[in-house]
């Protein structure tokens, strides 16, 4: 996993900046900017964000992904092409690059992060959207299943604790139309979507169990729900 060293080093060479000027433009010394380059200093937000703006790709970075999902997910040094190696000497100076606007560089990283990052939309108990997190895709897919088939649940109250799963609790969930036993499944039934622990009975009927402190369990038939997906992960705020 990389730091936000990565981006910046990254952004540095490709406007080709020294250390130095960089340092300078941001009021640090030149030995701070390097050890935060190397991933040997702990940087806080405020100052990251500075180094970023003076670069001139915050922007866009910070409206589609948070400092925190980069350095978290991404290993940004495999994304982004390495500088080119420096021209041979020529006769006649050539004219200087045209430089990459903010824009262009973000959308440079945009298209990049694409690649490893899904922003995965989150829903609530009457399914609707009300928000979305990026999530790491490995090998074209998130936990086995296509990107645009997986979903955050936002439990709604805390029916799950037993299970570890309290009210406000992002649950990641893949596509599962089958019951499996002992699994925590998203269940539509009674005309409201609900996270419940599957148990098979036999003769198509399966045990939903629940529970805020003691465990709780309701028999129902398969044919009088219909199963959304399979839970795999749940992440909660501290």
């Amino acid at each position: 996993m990389s730091r936000l060293g990565d981006l910046i080093l990254l952004e540095r060479t490709r406007q080709k900046l020294t250390r130095k000027q960089v340092a300078k433009k941001c009021g640090i010394s030149e030995g701070y900017l390097k050890d935060v380059e190397e991933g040997r200093r702990i940087i806080q937000d405020d100052q990251a964000r500075r180094i970023l703006r003076t670069l001139g790709t915050s922007q866009r970075n910070e409206a589609e992904f948070s400092l925190d999902e980069i350095a978290a997910t991404v290993d940004l040094g495999t994304l982004a092409p390495k500088p080119s190696p420096a021209p041979k000497p020529q006769p006649k100076p050539e004219p200087a690059a045209k430089p990459v606007s903010p824009e262009e560089q973000s959308g440079i990283w945009l298209d990049a992060l694409s690649s490893v990052l899904k922003p995965v939309p989150i829903m609530n108990a009457g399914w609707i959207q009300v928000g979305r997190r990026m999530t790491p895709i490995q090998d074209g897919k998130i936990e086995g299943a296509k990107p645009d088939r997986v979903v955050y649940f936002e439990a709604p109250d805390d029916s799950m604790r037993a299970m570890r799963i309290e009210k406000g609790d992002l649950v990641l969930v893949v596509p599962q139309s089958l019951p499996i036993d002992g699994a925590i499944m998203l269940v539509e039934y009674g005309a409201h979507r609900c996270l419940r622990r599957i148990k098979l009975l036999g003769n198509s009927n399966i045990l939903l169990q629940s529970g805020d402190r003691a465990l709780d369990a309701e028999a129902v038939s398969i044919s009088e729900i219909k199963l959304v997906g399979r839970a795999v992960r749940v992440e909660f705020s501290l």
